[in-house]
Protein backbone atom coordinates (compact mmCIF):
# COMPACT_ATOMS: atom_id res chain seq x y z
CA UNK A 1 0.00 0.00 0.00
CA UNK A 2 1.19 3.33 -0.56
CA UNK A 3 1.20 6.50 1.80
CA UNK A 4 0.29 9.26 -0.96
CA UNK A 5 -0.22 11.79 1.43
CA UNK A 6 0.05 13.12 5.09
CA UNK A 7 -0.91 16.79 6.93
CA UNK A 8 -1.54 17.92 9.98
CA UNK A 9 -3.98 20.33 11.79
CA UNK A 10 -3.64 22.07 15.67
CA UNK A 11 -6.03 24.81 16.61
CA UNK A 12 -5.33 28.38 16.94
CA UNK A 13 -5.34 29.19 20.34
CA UNK A 14 -1.46 28.60 21.80
CA UNK A 15 -0.80 28.04 25.44
CA UNK A 16 2.56 28.54 26.48
CA UNK A 17 4.55 25.94 29.23
CA UNK A 18 4.31 28.54 31.52
CA UNK A 19 1.30 30.12 31.24
CA UNK A 20 -0.01 26.49 32.24
CA UNK A 21 1.99 26.09 35.02
CA UNK A 22 -0.03 29.40 36.29
CA UNK A 23 -3.39 28.80 35.42
CA UNK A 24 -3.12 25.37 37.50
CA UNK A 25 -1.35 27.42 40.33
CA UNK A 26 -3.98 29.71 40.79
CA UNK A 27 -6.32 26.84 41.38
CA UNK A 28 -5.02 24.41 42.94
CA UNK A 29 -2.56 25.95 44.77
CA UNK A 30 -4.40 27.09 47.65
CA UNK A 31 -6.03 24.07 47.52
CA UNK A 32 -3.82 21.30 48.29
CA UNK A 33 0.00 20.74 49.04
CA UNK A 34 -0.48 18.18 46.30
CA UNK A 35 0.59 20.86 43.68
CA UNK A 36 3.54 22.10 45.46
CA UNK A 37 5.12 18.11 44.90
CA UNK A 38 3.78 17.83 41.35
CA UNK A 39 4.57 21.52 39.82
CA UNK A 40 8.24 20.50 38.85
CA UNK A 41 6.43 18.28 36.02
CA UNK A 42 5.39 21.38 34.23
CA UNK A 43 9.30 22.43 33.86
CA UNK A 44 10.17 18.65 33.39
CA UNK A 45 7.91 18.12 30.71
CA UNK A 46 10.07 19.13 27.75
CA UNK A 47 7.12 20.99 26.77
CA UNK A 48 7.39 25.23 25.81
CA UNK A 49 3.96 25.21 23.98
CA UNK A 50 0.23 23.36 22.84
CA UNK A 51 -2.34 24.48 20.83
CA UNK A 52 -5.76 24.00 22.49
CA UNK A 53 -9.26 24.47 21.45
CA UNK A 54 -10.58 27.04 23.86
CA UNK A 55 -9.21 30.45 25.65
CA UNK A 56 -7.13 29.59 28.66
CA UNK A 57 -10.45 31.38 30.93
CA UNK A 58 -12.28 28.91 29.34
CA UNK A 59 -11.01 25.97 31.41
CA UNK A 60 -11.54 28.12 34.69
CA UNK A 61 -15.03 27.57 34.54
CA UNK A 62 -17.31 24.51 35.49
CA UNK A 63 -18.11 23.00 32.44
CA UNK A 64 -20.82 19.83 32.52
CA UNK A 65 -20.79 16.44 30.05
CA UNK A 66 -23.30 18.46 27.46
CA UNK A 67 -20.93 21.42 27.30
CA UNK A 68 -17.48 20.01 26.97
CA UNK A 69 -18.85 17.69 24.37
CA UNK A 70 -20.23 20.11 22.46
CA UNK A 71 -17.34 21.77 22.30
CA UNK A 72 -15.63 18.49 21.06
CA UNK A 73 -17.87 18.45 18.39
CA UNK A 74 -17.29 21.67 17.49
CA UNK A 75 -13.22 21.50 17.60
CA UNK A 76 -12.87 18.56 16.46
CA UNK A 77 -15.31 18.60 13.11
CA UNK A 78 -13.33 22.01 12.31
CA UNK A 79 -9.74 19.87 12.51
CA UNK A 80 -11.42 17.09 10.78
CA UNK A 81 -11.94 19.08 7.51
CA UNK A 82 -8.69 21.21 7.79
CA UNK A 83 -6.44 18.37 7.92
CA UNK A 84 -8.27 16.18 5.56
CA UNK A 85 -8.60 18.68 2.57
CA UNK A 86 -4.66 19.33 2.65
CA UNK A 87 -4.20 15.89 2.87
CA UNK A 88 -6.48 15.25 0.21
CA UNK A 89 -4.79 18.10 -2.05
CA UNK A 90 -1.20 16.54 -1.55
CA UNK A 91 -2.50 13.61 -2.78
CA UNK A 92 -4.37 14.69 -5.72
CA UNK A 93 -7.44 13.21 -4.66
CA UNK A 94 -10.70 14.51 -5.09
CA UNK A 95 -12.94 13.79 -2.11
CA UNK A 96 -15.65 12.24 -4.06
CA UNK A 97 -12.30 9.70 -5.17
CA UNK A 98 -12.19 8.19 -1.81
CA UNK A 99 -13.62 4.62 -1.24
CA UNK A 100 -13.60 4.59 3.10
CA UNK A 101 -12.91 6.92 5.40
CA UNK A 102 -10.89 5.83 8.63
CA UNK A 103 -11.76 8.19 11.47
CA UNK A 104 -9.92 7.62 14.93
CA UNK A 105 -10.79 9.49 18.08
CA UNK A 106 -11.67 9.10 22.07
CA UNK A 107 -11.64 12.33 23.57
CA UNK A 108 -15.52 12.95 22.63
CA UNK A 109 -18.40 10.72 21.56
CA UNK A 110 -20.06 11.61 18.32
CA UNK A 111 -23.18 10.12 16.78
CA UNK A 112 -23.44 10.25 14.20
CA UNK A 113 -19.48 10.18 13.42
CA UNK A 114 -17.05 12.93 12.68
CA UNK A 115 -17.00 11.52 8.62
CA UNK A 116 -20.69 11.70 8.86
CA UNK A 117 -20.87 14.84 9.72
CA UNK A 118 -18.50 17.00 7.73
CA UNK A 119 -19.62 14.87 4.46
CA UNK A 120 -22.17 17.15 2.76
CA UNK A 121 -19.37 19.76 3.20
CA UNK A 122 -16.12 17.82 2.03
CA UNK A 123 -17.94 16.67 -0.64
CA UNK A 124 -17.03 12.91 0.02
CA UNK A 125 -19.31 10.37 -1.95
CA UNK A 126 -22.64 8.99 -0.31
CA UNK A 127 -21.34 5.34 -0.66
CA UNK A 128 -18.23 5.57 0.84
CA UNK A 129 -17.24 3.04 3.50
CA UNK A 130 -17.14 4.54 6.91
CA UNK A 131 -15.20 2.99 9.81
CA UNK A 132 -15.06 5.04 13.12
CA UNK A 133 -13.01 3.54 15.86
CA UNK A 134 -12.94 5.02 19.60
CA UNK A 135 -11.22 3.95 22.45
CA UNK A 136 -7.84 3.51 21.04
CA UNK A 137 -6.30 6.30 22.81
CA UNK A 138 -2.76 7.14 22.24
CA UNK A 139 -2.45 4.19 20.40
CA UNK A 140 -5.19 5.25 17.49
CA UNK A 141 -2.68 6.94 15.30
CA UNK A 142 -0.68 3.85 14.77
CA UNK A 143 -3.18 1.35 15.51
CA UNK A 144 -6.14 3.31 12.86
CA UNK A 145 -3.77 3.81 9.93
CA UNK A 146 -3.42 0.23 10.51
CA UNK A 147 -6.88 -0.43 9.85
CA UNK A 148 -6.55 2.31 7.11
CA UNK A 149 -3.67 -0.24 5.09
CA UNK A 150 -5.53 -3.57 5.46
CA UNK A 151 -8.89 -1.83 4.10
CA UNK A 152 -6.42 -0.53 0.89
CA UNK A 153 -5.29 -3.82 0.66
CA UNK A 154 -8.63 -5.53 -0.13
CA UNK A 155 -9.55 -3.79 -3.37
CA UNK A 156 -6.63 -2.70 -6.40
CA UNK A 157 -6.45 1.07 -6.46
CA UNK A 158 -8.90 1.33 -3.55
CA UNK A 159 -8.10 4.98 -2.00
CA UNK A 160 -8.72 5.29 2.15
CA UNK A 161 -8.79 8.44 3.87
CA UNK A 162 -7.62 8.17 7.63
CA UNK A 163 -8.20 10.89 9.97
CA UNK A 164 -7.73 10.97 13.28
CA UNK A 165 -8.45 13.88 15.54
CA UNK A 166 -8.17 14.29 19.53
CA UNK A 167 -9.09 17.48 21.95
CA UNK A 168 -7.34 16.23 24.85
CA UNK A 169 -7.52 19.82 26.44
CA UNK A 170 -11.01 19.81 26.90
CA UNK A 171 -10.54 16.66 29.39
CA UNK A 172 -8.66 18.92 32.06
CA UNK A 173 -10.54 18.70 35.38
CA UNK A 174 -9.46 21.71 37.00
CA UNK A 175 -12.26 20.69 39.54
CA UNK A 176 -10.54 17.63 40.81
CA UNK A 177 -6.72 18.51 41.87
CA UNK A 178 -5.79 14.99 41.41
CA UNK A 179 -2.31 13.97 40.36
CA UNK A 180 -3.35 12.65 37.15
CA UNK A 181 -5.53 15.59 36.48
CA UNK A 182 -2.39 18.10 37.24
CA UNK A 183 -0.06 15.75 35.12
CA UNK A 184 -2.74 15.79 31.92
CA UNK A 185 -3.03 19.67 32.44
CA UNK A 186 1.07 19.51 32.34
CA UNK A 187 0.60 17.92 28.73
CA UNK A 188 -2.22 17.82 27.10
CA UNK A 189 -2.59 19.53 23.78
CA UNK A 190 -5.36 18.77 20.64
CA UNK A 191 -4.79 18.48 17.24
CA UNK A 192 -5.49 16.20 13.50
CA UNK A 193 -3.28 14.48 11.27
CA UNK A 194 -4.90 12.69 8.18
CA UNK A 195 -3.19 10.47 5.30
CA UNK A 196 -4.48 9.23 1.97
CA UNK A 197 -3.87 5.87 1.13
CA UNK A 198 -4.02 3.70 -1.90
CA UNK A 199 -3.08 -0.17 -3.02
CA UNK A 200 -0.99 -0.57 -5.29
CA UNK A 201 2.07 1.50 -6.30
CA UNK A 202 1.24 5.31 -6.72
CA UNK A 203 2.71 7.22 -9.57
CA UNK A 204 5.91 8.77 -8.28
CA UNK A 205 5.38 6.12 -4.87
CA UNK A 206 4.11 8.36 -2.72
CA UNK A 207 5.95 9.54 0.47
CA UNK A 208 6.17 5.83 1.64
CA UNK A 209 5.47 2.30 1.53
CA UNK A 210 2.82 0.65 4.17
CA UNK A 211 3.82 -2.99 5.25
CA UNK A 212 2.63 -4.99 7.69
CA UNK A 213 1.42 -3.79 11.27
CA UNK A 214 0.49 -5.75 14.54
CA UNK A 215 -0.69 -5.07 18.19
CA UNK A 216 0.40 -6.37 21.78
CA UNK A 217 -2.06 -6.41 24.44
CA UNK A 218 -0.91 -6.85 27.87
CA UNK A 219 -3.02 -9.01 30.38
CA UNK A 220 -4.01 -7.37 33.69
CA UNK A 221 -3.09 -3.74 32.61
CA UNK A 222 -6.65 -2.21 32.17
CA UNK A 223 -5.41 0.33 35.12
CA UNK A 224 -2.47 1.66 33.30
CA UNK A 225 -4.43 4.36 30.85
CA UNK A 226 -7.64 5.04 30.05
CA UNK A 227 -10.67 7.13 30.97
CA UNK A 228 -12.67 7.21 33.82
CA UNK A 229 -15.95 8.30 33.02
CA UNK A 230 -17.43 10.39 35.41
CA UNK A 231 -19.31 13.74 36.17
CA UNK A 232 -18.84 16.34 35.12
CA UNK A 233 -16.18 14.90 32.40
CA UNK A 234 -13.72 12.12 31.27
CA UNK A 235 -11.21 11.84 34.23
CA UNK A 236 -8.11 10.82 32.58
CA UNK A 237 -6.01 7.45 34.00
CA UNK A 238 -2.27 8.16 33.76
CA UNK A 239 -0.53 5.29 35.95
CA UNK A 240 3.30 6.30 37.22
CA UNK A 241 4.12 2.83 36.29
CA UNK A 242 4.58 3.68 32.71
CA UNK A 243 8.31 4.20 32.03
CA UNK A 244 9.29 1.21 33.67
CA UNK A 245 6.68 -0.76 32.04
CA UNK A 246 7.87 -0.03 28.84
CA UNK A 247 11.78 -0.30 29.76
CA UNK A 248 10.59 -3.65 31.04
CA UNK A 249 8.32 -4.95 28.23
CA UNK A 250 8.76 -2.87 24.99
CA UNK A 251 11.46 -4.47 23.29
CA UNK A 252 9.30 -7.88 23.30
CA UNK A 253 6.85 -6.13 21.68
CA UNK A 254 8.52 -4.62 18.84
CA UNK A 255 9.95 -8.26 18.47
CA UNK A 256 6.85 -9.84 17.96
CA UNK A 257 4.93 -7.36 15.94
CA UNK A 258 8.17 -7.10 13.76
CA UNK A 259 8.47 -10.85 13.68
CA UNK A 260 4.59 -11.23 12.03
CA UNK A 261 6.43 -9.39 8.75
CA UNK A 262 9.95 -11.34 9.00
CA UNK A 263 11.69 -8.69 9.93
CA UNK A 264 14.30 -8.46 13.03
CA UNK A 265 13.97 -5.54 15.09
CA UNK A 266 17.67 -4.62 13.89
CA UNK A 267 16.69 -4.17 10.30
CA UNK A 268 14.48 -1.42 11.58
CA UNK A 269 16.45 1.96 10.74
CA UNK A 270 13.72 4.33 12.25
CA UNK A 271 12.07 3.69 15.48
CA UNK A 272 9.10 6.53 15.14
CA UNK A 273 6.91 6.64 18.31
CA UNK A 274 4.40 8.43 20.17
CA UNK A 275 6.05 11.31 22.50
CA UNK A 276 3.75 10.58 25.29
CA UNK A 277 6.21 11.89 27.83
CA UNK A 278 9.65 13.19 28.21
CA UNK A 279 10.26 10.04 30.64
CA UNK A 280 8.21 7.84 28.44
CA UNK A 281 10.83 9.10 25.79
CA UNK A 282 13.74 8.00 27.80
CA UNK A 283 11.94 4.36 28.18
CA UNK A 284 11.75 3.75 24.89
CA UNK A 285 15.26 4.81 24.06
CA UNK A 286 16.41 2.75 26.66
CA UNK A 287 14.09 -0.60 25.48
CA UNK A 288 14.68 0.06 22.24
CA UNK A 289 18.12 0.36 22.45
CA UNK A 290 18.47 3.12 20.09
CA UNK A 291 20.77 4.98 22.56
CA UNK A 292 20.07 8.33 24.58
CA UNK A 293 18.75 11.62 22.10
CA UNK A 294 18.11 9.17 19.11
CA UNK A 295 14.31 10.05 19.43
CA UNK A 296 14.82 13.41 18.10
CA UNK A 297 12.14 13.90 16.54
CA UNK A 298 9.72 13.07 18.95
CA UNK A 299 10.88 15.60 21.66
CA UNK A 300 10.66 18.57 18.95
CA UNK A 301 6.83 17.43 18.74
CA UNK A 302 6.57 17.06 22.44
CA UNK A 303 7.91 20.60 22.92
CA UNK A 304 6.23 22.48 20.05
CA UNK A 305 2.50 20.61 20.64
CA UNK A 306 2.39 18.19 24.00
CA UNK A 307 0.82 15.14 23.89
CA UNK A 308 -2.09 15.13 21.42
CA UNK A 309 -2.64 11.64 22.30
CA UNK A 310 -3.79 9.46 19.03
CA UNK A 311 -2.59 11.94 16.13
CA UNK A 312 0.90 13.17 17.83
CA UNK A 313 2.66 10.01 16.43
CA UNK A 314 1.78 11.18 13.25
CA UNK A 315 3.75 14.68 13.59
CA UNK A 316 6.79 12.76 14.13
CA UNK A 317 6.47 10.66 11.07
CA UNK A 318 5.88 14.26 9.25
CA UNK A 319 9.03 15.86 10.36
CA UNK A 320 10.94 12.24 9.73
CA UNK A 321 9.60 12.52 5.67
CA UNK A 322 10.74 16.22 5.83
CA UNK A 323 13.97 15.20 7.07
CA UNK A 324 14.82 12.33 4.92
CA UNK A 325 13.62 9.19 5.49
CA UNK A 326 15.51 5.97 6.62
CA UNK A 327 15.11 2.97 4.17
CA UNK A 328 12.76 1.14 7.14
CA UNK A 329 10.79 2.46 9.82
CA UNK A 330 8.54 1.17 12.18
CA UNK A 331 5.69 3.47 13.68
CA UNK A 332 5.00 2.37 17.70
CA UNK A 333 2.37 3.63 20.35
CA UNK A 334 0.88 2.50 23.83
CA UNK A 335 -2.90 3.17 24.64
CA UNK A 336 -5.37 2.37 26.53
CA UNK A 337 -5.55 -1.62 27.35
CA UNK A 338 -2.64 -1.45 28.21
CA UNK A 339 -1.33 -2.10 24.27
CA UNK A 340 1.41 -1.30 21.83
CA UNK A 341 0.67 -0.86 18.41
CA UNK A 342 3.47 -0.92 15.43
CA UNK A 343 3.20 -0.71 11.72
CA UNK A 344 5.96 -0.88 8.85
CA UNK A 345 7.05 2.14 6.68
CA UNK A 346 9.54 1.79 3.93
CA UNK A 347 11.12 4.57 1.40
CA UNK A 348 9.67 3.84 -1.52
CA UNK A 349 11.35 2.62 -4.17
Amino acid sequence: MSLLSLATAVPGTILPQTEAKALVRRLFGTRTSRFDRLEPVFDNAGIVKRHIVRPPAWYEQDHGWRERNQVYLEAAEALYEECAAKALAAAGVAPDEVDALVTVSTTGIATPSLEARVAGRMGFRSDAERVPIFGLGCAGGVGGLAIAARLAAGVPGKTILFVTVETCSISIRLDKPSKANIVATALFGDGAAACVLRSGTAPGGGIATVGAGGEMLWPETLGIMGWDVEDPGLGVIFDRSIPPFLEQHMAEAVGAIAAKSGVAPDEIDRFICHPGGAKVIIALEQSLGVGQGALDHEREVLRDYGNMSAPTVLFVLDRVIRAGMPERMMLLALGPGFTASGLLLSRPQ
